[in-house]
């Protein structure tokens, strides 16, 4: 103390006490709670909780603020490992850095490139996981999967999702495009959505190289002018009573289906997964909650006399129960398809089969929906709204979609006893 008065007196600069170099055995002893300066480098000290932890502080004067920076614990960092980063630090901060900072930066680079190394395949099944609760069955989850492994893996699935570019993208539809331009036109989609979870997840930056609208339209011939529509082969109007007058004859839990399917113009799936819960014989109606309808919402179905007909020799079970059983479970679509390839082949020794007669093909189940939206707009007066409606199907125009949302409840079930009568 004399001697820092003394040279304040004499107006010499004293310099400050340097602390005594430890050794690492001598570091090792330190138990007591505090901070030790341990030498070698200024500042540089270890810190002992009351707790009995031990760690390496730095205490240095960054851009005029005394700041501890932590150099991680004891002995997981030696005395001399703590040293040499304190020199280090103590080389940034006369350089005029700060050390904390430069360390966020660096560790942030380390994210960015592990990041970097996301694969697609990695992204997809992230991606996939957090929004398989949107769809209603499993069958969108098996066709995300599948079409992604199929035709976009074998490309990029093993590749960086930041490094995808355009040409990758065109190596996997060229091939597809045109030939199977519906699959094509899907996988595309589902690409750029994964790619687009990719990029606000921070994998990848820049545009998105599987969006179509002035990206790939620009390469690729219009998907619309590639499709052929395909429709499900259909029964003429004119064949349907005499096809059903065969089907009655058919003693099996999949011709009561079937005919319950045609007579209410429903899809198989409907059918199939109907429950006794969902009819009401005393009003003759069958509601499909929306989360079994395509277009996702409520649909009631008037139920003709022939459907009253098929439930009631049916025998009733609990309300969770199928109408329509199979021997596992709900009955499969082939079950119903089925019936009508035997009754085909048997129609053929007597008439012309149940032929498209465009298509040349059987009949299939989704076709008898043709065939009832056929026989209603030539054979009755009922406004389409009304037909479109029995087909659960939504309306493009917002004036008609108005209308179906009315009650057409009294129309509909005219319009079903009729088409039952015709089939009769």
């Amino acid at each position: 103390m004399l001697q820092l008065l003394v040279g304040r007196l004499m107006g010499n600069k004293v310099m400050p006490k340097k602390a005594i170099e430890l050794s690492a055995i001598a570091v090792s002893h330190i138990k007591a709670p505090g901070l030790h300066s341990v030498g070698g480098v200024s500042g540089l000290k270890l810190q002992v909780t009351k707790a009995g932890s031990r760690s390496w502080i730095l205490r240095a004067t960054v851009a005029k603020k005394v700041r501890d920076i932590g150099l991680g614990s004891y002995p997981a960092i030696s005395l001399k490992n703590a040293r040499d980063a304190a020199k280090a630090m103590a080389v940034q901060i006369a350089s005029g850095h700060d050390p904390v900072d430069l360390r966020k930066k660096a560790n942030a680079s380390k994210v960015a490139a592990r990041a970097n190394l996301r694969t697609f395949d990695q992204c997809a099944a992230e991606y996939i996981l957090r929004i398989e609760k949107q769809w209603s069955n499993a069958k969108s989850r098996a066709q995300w999967r599948s079409s992604l492994k199929q035709y976009a893996s074998p490309t990029i699935g093993k590749m960086p999702v930041s490094n995808v570019t355009t040409q990758d993208i065109l190596q996997i539809l060229t091939p597809i495009w045109t030939t199977k331009t519906e699959t094509a036109s899907r996988v595309r989609a589902r690409v750029e959505r994964v790619l687009a979870y990719a990029t606000t997840h921070g994998f990848r930056t820049g545009d998105n190289p599987a969006r179509l609208y002035g990206h790939l339209d620009t390469i690729l011939p219009p998907a619309q002018k590639l499709k052929r529509p395909e429709h499900h082969p259909a029964l003429p109007h004119v064949c349907a009573s005499r096809f059903l007058t065969q089907l009655r004859l058919v003693p099996t839990t999949g011709s009561k289906a079937l005919q319950f399917t045609i007579l209410t113009a429903a899809r198989s799936g409907d059918t199939r997964g109907a429950t006794w819960s969902e009819i009401d014989l005393s009003n003759k109606t069958w509601t499909i909650p929306a989360s079994r309808i395509k277009a996702g919402k409520e649909h009631v179905v008037p139920l003709s006399s022939g459907c009253i007909s098929i439930l009631s020799a049916l025998t009733v079970g609990d309300s969770s129960d199928l109408i329509f059983k199979g021997t596992v479970g709900v009955l499969s679509d082939m079950t119903l398809g089925k019936v009508i390839k035997t009754l085909h082949a048997k129609d053929l020794c007597s008439g012309d089969g149940f032929l498209d007669p465009v298509s040349n093909r059987i009949a299939t189940v989704h076709g008898f929906r043709s065939t009832f939206r056929d026989w209603a707009a030539e054979e009755t007066t009922f406004p389409r709204e009304v037909i479109e409606h029995c087909l659960a199907h939504q309306l493009k125009d917002k004036a008609e979609a108005a209308y179906q949302r009315s009650t057409t409840l009294n129309k509909r079930t005219k319009l079903m006893q009729e088409w039952c009568d015709y089939l009769s």
